[in-house]
């Protein structure tokens, strides 16, 4: 990894322009790019040579040290005396086999900086294997330039034993560097007096000799130097290029034998990579049975079960087309493995997703338990999963409670093998703006002049930017919009430079990694199929090939894929019953409850899965689902192509008689109803592609879904083939040729952006099932979700400020009802006392399980007497303390803070006595569960701190205010003044560089100085709904410099800088919204005049009372027809605050206060 700068596909090509036979791939210590370049190469039509620069131990791979053959230095054993070099290429099959292995053993067995082969490994698996002494850090080049010839002689009669004599070759170089040609006189001896035969070979880096600037450039990337760094790590010359054989004669016309042997090896060598094998794991069934009768038998089991036991034909039928499909293509294995899965998932606790992707439109998926939605009730085809017509791998993810995917993947690992179960390596490119970046630091270029350049960048659609190639190539589709970024090219000679080295740097392989969720299973032995390689950092065994090279060899890919939302149901469900008592069965559930739609309706679908962003809640308030079929569109619509033809309104609209339905033409209006039907005549998803070409056209639904792919991928040689069968079929079915026109155009956008409706319903439910929590047991779900995003403060925040608009009370951690996460107590919500900042789970786990076993701490000596030692720590303390957590014991954080030095010296020595057993010889002796030491009395002092220092020290405790906030009562003010909460600039509707409006509470300033003596600053800015950085560079900073002050709340014009994973602001400028102006008027409640009963008017009086103050009370009561509003007695005065509010909401319901 970036140390080759050749790019495999322009190498093979410069190989075939110059009608050369052959070339081979030597990649250091593994095989990461055989793969690819194999494909590559044939492709171009030049025969590949599969090799490996192999690192030799010195000694024995089992022997992790450093070895010296002579005084150290540059010409001894190269690493340090960890390892030497030396070429190996594969001839044959069983050569390519054996390379493998070598290679993976190396890893597994030999890592020592670099994994490592030894002289035992290579006799082991010398079979078809060509090999010679390699560059000049091989073993025998090393001992030459030590002055040991006779040892290099003996290391080169062992080598070419170990391989026989017709496949060890004496390997010369010439790239004009100094030590090649230092033993070269020695080398030439040896090879003869052991009638070695010459190879010429040619080390090359990167593919023309005008790359050399750029392969300096990606070495500089290594190891973090610069072009202007004398000791950076650089090669001598510009000759490691690729060099014609007019080159190559003339560099050895001394000895053209060796460039002969060059042609022989080519000529010799000759494999073929594995591929399109069925090596799916190998499912044990019961005897008698076979892999296809188990899966029938199962499928057919599990249908019955589904149905209730009485399966309708239709099903029946599905069922056996179906699982004839996967006999024939032989893959009842897989689906045995993967039920296999979900049901020791169920088994032991795990939830399982209800389904994603296309497996959800498979019937044998839901008899199996791998799916939980009725393909047939959902419109679901099978066809989209599994094409009959042309044979591919299946392709099944499964989510599972986040918290618990390693168990599943440890599962698996036992069941298969060890040696059968591997994760998945990726490969990342240089892409355009990392090439910049690079190019400006290696060239020692300031940052701002890269970040200047990088800006010109035309923005990103879709994930995807621009490649630099492509800015400057016309026929490029998005050529128009990247004029500015040429303009800076072509009139500033920095940034051409810069941009010409990021040129030569973009697409190079940047470094490897493992896929988030991948994880290949195999029939046979890894060992036996690819190569592979183990992680240092955690011994890891990881494929070196990557996720497509392993499903082309016919190995099962399947994703273990962790979700949040999960997690979020199982600790609701487990809410609910410790809250209410209640047992919810999430898979019972129909799909029709009216709270849930009324929520959803008014998207407060804060907190639910997929519908949660705030563009997305807006569209449900214009689409107001009342049906599973609405949610399942509004995730399907919801993205960037339906929604840049307006897709997701025109749904809304339809929906709603806002707009008629048109049919896409008048002759298809009744042949597509039940198709559009449920869509409202628009097409969403890619199953109706495909129904619509079966129904009107007579296609198979596996020749529609390979239309749809067609159509998707935009070929026009292909689209004017099938559009000739599809007007055939059209014809036939008497439709007209404006119908067949009219029809064929909408199909072609749509299909490009048109969703998988499997996955779009198999999410769908998961949304259903999270909004139904919501919306019935809110407190619950809050919970749950707050439990989630404990440690992503913005997320908290934001949850947190939706639980004071349901009337949510959102209580500070206490150490008489806390527990370790966010907690349930009747309609209010108790923050984990693992939240607060210096408490371990630990200490967590002592102070509940000493409050369970010597009940309820009375006081705050009581605690300390009652828990174990290690509570006893005055940092813990102190964190307690300041987050709230004795509140409830009646006495003041100010004189907590005032005394618990003293109260901890005071037990601690009774603590580390009791610790090793000794206790008060003339106190009573304890009962069983009592601890044996008395609680401390101590005088506290009351008085609390002011309002501002309390929540400052909650915050810095808990990371967020939570009994208060300093924007309650001022909200409104700061609505009226910003474009958007801060929770929204993560959003894809706001833009790279929007100018925006945005404010909140200053919460920390960052002072900085740059390189040029500038001053400037990173200001931290809280709302009630997250946070966010704004930079205040030199000219803005000084304008403002005095008006930051921590605390203080501010409105900030500035852009968003939207290319690092968290957005940021770069304030233009700064105002002091004036907020003096807070409510002053009439608290006003409003509720339904039905529900004014004594003891509701009772309550309402209570909670009144708690929260005394000058604010008169009105109340408006609403009867449908008209509105009567009503003056609250004088003693009824309230002071309005956030606990006002929940307490209030939680007994009238969320919209009861009027804004």
């Amino acid at each position: 990894m970036l140390d080759g700068a050749a790019r495999v596909e322009e190498l093979v090509k410069e190989v075939a322009r110059q009608e050369m036979p052959a070339i081979a791939i030597t990649d250091h210590g593994n095989v990461f790019g055989a793969f690819e370049f194999n494909k590559q190469a044939r492709k171009a039509g030049v025969k590949p040579i599969i090799g490996i620069e192999a690192y030799v131990a010195p000694e024995s791979r089992f022997d992790k040290r450093r070895v010296k053959w002579a005084q150290g230095g540059e010409d001894d054993v190269s690493g340090g005396g960890a390892y030497t070099h030396m070429t190996l290429l594969a001839e044959n099959n069983v050569g390519l086999a054996n390379l493998f292995k070598l290679s993976s053993l190396a890893s597994l067995e030999g890592f020592y900086y670099k994994p490592r082969m030894d002289r035992e490994l290579l006799s082991r698996y010398a079979g078809g294997l060509i090999a010679t002494t390699g560059c000049p850090g091989g073993e025998i080049q090393t001992r030459l330039r030590m002055g040991a010839y006779k040892e290099a002689m003996v290391a080169a009669s062992e080598l070419r034993d170990i391989f026989g004599r017709e496949n060890f070759f004496l390997e010369i170089m010439d790239h004009g560097i100094e030590v090649e040609q230092r033993v070269k006189k020695d080398l030439l001896k040896l090879g003869r007096e052991l009638g070695l035969p010459l190879l010429a070979t040619n080390d090359l880096h990167y593919t023309k000799n005008e790359d050399s600037v750029a392969h300096e450039a990606l070495l500089c990337v290594q190891s973090g130097s610069t072009i202007a760094d004398p000791k950076r790590f650089k090669f001598e010359n510009d000759q490691f290029y690729l060099k014609s054989a007019v080159q190559m004669r003339e560099l050895f016309k001394e000895f053209p034998e060796s460039c002969d042997n060059t042609l022989l090896i080519a000529e010799r060598c000759d494999i073929t990579m594995r591929e399109g094998e069925n090596l799916l794991p190998q499912f044990a069934v019961p005897t008698g049975e076979s892999e296809d009768s188990w899966l029938t038998k199962l499928a057919n089991v599990g249908l019955a079960n589904r149905m209730g036991g009485l399966v309708p034909p239709s099903y029946q039928a599905r069922l056996d087309y179906e699982l004839s499909v996967m006999i024939k293509m032989g893959f009842p294995g897989y689906f045995l493995v993967v039920s296999d899965l979900c049901a020791h998932a169920r088994e032991v606790g795990i939830r399982v997703g209800p389904g994603r992707g296309s497996a959800a439109g498979s019937l044998v998926s839901y008899a199996l338990g791998i799916t939980a939605l009725d393909p047939i009730k959902h419109g679901l085809l099978f066809e989209r999963f599994l094409n009959p017509e042309r044979i591919s791998m299946p392709d099944i993810d499964l989510d599972f409670d986040e918290r618990r995917r390693s168990e599943m993947i440890a599962y698996a690992t036992n069941k298969y093998g060890e040696d059968r179960v591997a994760q998945i390596i990726t490969y990342s490119n240089i892409k355009s703006k990392q090439a910049l970046k690079d190019a400006t630091r290696v060239l020692g270029y300031p940052y701002a002049i890269g970040d200047k350049i990088t800006k010109a960048l035309p923005p990103t659609i879709m994930g995807k930017d621009i490649t630099l190639a492509g800015i400057f190539d016309p026929k490029n589709d998005r050529y128009n919009e990247a004029g500015e970024f040429r303009s800076v090219y072509e009139t500033d000679a920095d940034a051409k430079r810069i941009v010409d080295t990021a040129r030569g740097l973009e697409g190079l392989k940047r470094q490897w990694g493992v896929h988030a969720a991948g994880v290949i299973l195999s029939r046979e032995p890894l060992l036996e199929v690819i190569p592979i390689h183990r992680r240092e950092a955690d011994g890891a065994i990881i494929t070196q090939f990557d996720m497509g090279a392993c499903e082309a060899t016919g190995l099962l890919k399947m994703d273990f894929l962790g979700l949040r939302n999960l997690s979020v149901l199982d600790d609701c469900l487990l809410n609910i019953k410790r809250n209410k008592g209640l047992d919810i069965d999430l898979s019972t559930l129909t799909l029709d409850d009216s709270r849930t739609y009324e929520l959803l309706g008014k998207g407060e679908t804060l907190g639910v899965f997929q519908l949660d962003g705030g563009p997305m809640r807006a569209l449900l308030r214009q689409m107001a689902p009342d049906s599973f079929e609405d949610i399942s569109a509004v995730i399907a619509l919801y993205r960037p192509g339906p929604m840049g033809v307006n897709a997701h309104t025109d749904y809304a609209d339809r929906k709603n008689r806002r707009k008629p339905v048109e049919p896409i033409h008048e002759e298809l209006s009744e042949p597509l109803a039940e198709i559009l039907g449920d869509t409202y005549g628009l097409i969403v998803y890619q199953e109706q592609v495909m129904a619509i070409a079966q129904k009107v056209a007579g296609f198979s639904l596996g020749r529609a879904d390979l239309l749809r792919k067609a159509m998707g991928k935009k070929n026009k040689d292909i689209l004017d083939k099938e559009y000739v069968n599809f007007e055939e079929g059209m014809i036939a079915g008497g439709f007209g040729k404006g119908a067949i026109a009219k029809l064929w155009d909408t199909l072609i956008p749509f299909s490009d952006y048109a969703f998988n409706r499997a996955h779009s319903a198999g999410y769908g439910l998961v949304s259903y099932w999270t909004a139904y929590l919501k919306a019935n047991f809110p407190t619950e779900y809050m919970a749950a979700l707050l439990t989630s995003v404990r440690d992503d403060k913005d997320k908290s925040a934001l949850y947190l400020n939706e639980c004071r608009r349901m009337g949510i009370k959102v209580l500070p951690p206490d150490v008489n009802e806390s527990a370790s996460d966010y907690t349930p107590l009747a309609r209010d919500i108790r923050f984990g006392l693992t939240a607060i900042r210096n408490v371990g789970g630990n200490v967590v786990l002592s102070i509940v399980a000493n409050r369970e076993s010597k009940g309820r701490f009375a006081s705050f000596g009581d605690f300390l007497a009652k828990v174990d030692q290690q509570v006893c720590n005055k940092k813990t303390i102190e964190s307690l303390i300041k987050a709230g957590a004795f509140d409830s014991l009646g006495v003041s954080r100010r004189g907590l803070m005032m005394v618990y030095l003293e109260a901890i010296d005071a037990v601690s020595e009774a603590k580390r006595a009791e610790a090793i057993g000794q206790f008060d010889l003339f106190g009573s002796a304890p009962t069983e569960g009592q601890s044996k030491i008395s609680g401390v009395e101590l005088d506290i002092p009351t008085g609390e701190w002011d309002k501002a220092l309390l929540l400052s020290y909650e915050r810095e405790m808990l990371g967020l205010y939570v009994s208060d906030h300093p924007l309650l009562g001022v909200e409104h003010l700061l609505r009226a003044a910003v474009d958007m909460p801060l929770s929204q600039l993560a959003e894809d509707s706001v833009g790279h560089e929007q100018i925006v409006n945005i404010g909140g509470l200053i919460t920390q300033i960052q002072r900085k100085v740059s390189k040029q003596g500038n001053s400037w600053a990173i200001v931290s800015i809280e709302d009630l709904e997250g946070a966010v950085d704004v930079l205040f560079f030199a000219a803005t900073y000084q304008t403002h410099a005095l008006n930051l002050i921590e605390d203080r709340v501010i409105v900030v014009r500035g852009r968003i800088d939207k290319r690092e994973e968290s957005a940021r602001i770069t304030a233009l400028d700064m105002t002091i919204p004036d907020i003096s102006g807070a409510p002053t008027g009439p608290f006003v409640i409003t509720m339904d005049v039905t529900r004014v009963t004594p003891p509701l008017v009772d309550r309402m009086k209570e909670i009144l009372r708690s929260h005394p103050g000058p604010r008169e009370v009105h109340l408006k009561l609403d009867d449908g027809k008209k509105e009567l509003v009503m003056k609250i007695d004088d003693e009824l005065r309230v002071t309005a605050s956030p606990s006002l509010s929940a307490d209030l909401k939680s007994v009238l319901g969320p919209d009861c206060l009027v804004p």
